[in-house]
Order: C-alpha cells, then sequence, then structure tokens
C-alpha cells in the first residue's frame, strides 16, 4: 500500500509540467521600488506644504475676524458719538426753547430740566465706560466680547435719544396747547 503511494505520487509529479511544480522566487523590480518611494517621498513634501498652508489660512482667518472685530466697535463707536451728538443738540436748542416758553410754569421748569439732565448724565457715563471698555487692559475682554458690549450701549444710547426725542415732543405739545388755550380764553369778542 504504501509501494502504491509512492508511485502515484511520483507519477503525478513527473507528468505535471514544470511550470506547475515550481513556483520558484517571487522578483522584485528595482526601478519600480525605486519610483514609488520617490513618489511617497514626494507626497509626504507635499503634505507637508498643505498642512504649512492650512495653519497660514487659520492665521489669516483669526486676523481677518480681529479686524472685522475691531471695524465693528469702530461702526459702534461712531454711532455712539452720532447719537451723543444728536442728544446734546435737541437739548441745546429744544430745551432752551421749552425753558423760554412763557407756557412753562416756574415749578415745571426744574422737572424738566431734570428730566434732560438724568438722560444725560446716562449718556455720559456710558461714554465713560465705552472708554474704560476699549483703553482699559484690566477687562479680560476678547474683540468679539467688546463689539457685543459696543452695541449693547450703542441700541441703550438710541432709546435714549428717543427718550429725549418723545420728552421733548411731548413739552412742545405741552406748550402748543397752553399758547392755544391762551387764545382761546383772551380772544376778543364782538358781539
Amino acid at each position: 500500500m504504501k509501494n502504491k503511494i509512492l508511485i502515484i505520487t511520483m507519477a503525478i509529479i513527473f507528468l505535471l509540467p514544470v511550470s506547475a511544480t515550481c513556483q520558484g522566487m517571487p522578483v522584485y523590480d528595482n526601478t519600480n521600488f525605486i519610483s514609488l518611494a520617490k513618489s511617497l517621498i514626494e507626497s509626504a513634501k507635499q503634505t507637508s506644504q498643505l498642512l504649512k498652508s492650512v495653519e497660514f489660512l487659520k492665521q489669516q482667518k483669526e486676523n481677518i475676524e480681529k479686524v472685522n472685530n475691531v471695524i465693528k466697535q469702530l461702526k459702534a463707536v461712531k454711532e455712539l458719538t452720532k447719537n451723543n451728538q444728536r442728544l446734546y443738540n435737541i437739548i441745546q436748542s429744544d430745551l432752551r426753547e421749552i425753558l423760554n416758553s412763557p407756557y412753562i410754569k416756574p415749578h415745571e421748569v426744574t422737572r424738566v430740566s431734570n428730566s434732560f439732565n438724568d438722560i444725560i448724565e446716562n449718556s455720559l457715563e456710558g461714554l465713560d465706560y465705552i472708554d474704560q471698555i476699549l483703553s482699559s487692559s484690566n477687562l479680560k475682554m476678547t474683540d468679539a466680547e467688546r463689539a457685543e458690549v459696543l452695541r449693547d450701549i450703542e441700541q441703550q444710547s438710541k432709546e435714549m435719544v428717543a427718550d429725549i426725542e418723545s420728552k421733548t415732543k411731548r413739552y412742545k405739545e405741552i406748550i402748543a396747547f397752553r399758547e392755544m388755550q391762551d387764545k382761546i380764553n383772551n380772544r376778543e369778542t364782538n358781539y
């Protein structure tokens, strides 16, 4: 039995073609291997350059955001200045006209003056606060946080302008009503 197996195995080996029985050693092409290594090195260089470009672009994005926040701060400060100038102009012209009116009673003069003074003092406190925010490095704020605070103060200043305009309008309406009432009460009758 052992002899039969040995004879069959020997017959199979001799009958099979040579390529089927001997696979041999794998062959490497050195030129392909060298070009593969060169392309890997080149890819690594390109990846390194891409990483540097990404870092550079991140820095530029941060710089643009900083500049954008500074521009927002400048716009907010400009708007605040414009609102405060409007407040002063209203008070300078309209308050003088209201207080010089003969239809405002003496006890009302102090009340009118105090209401306008409160608005002006609030405006000046807002300007002082803005000065502290923009000039003090003790307040640990980012540019975005400063811009947000400035926008809030800008909104408050707009509200102050609206408040002073409504008070001015109300006092002018009171003066116009009293003037009309005086004309009606002191008109000459021709009956």
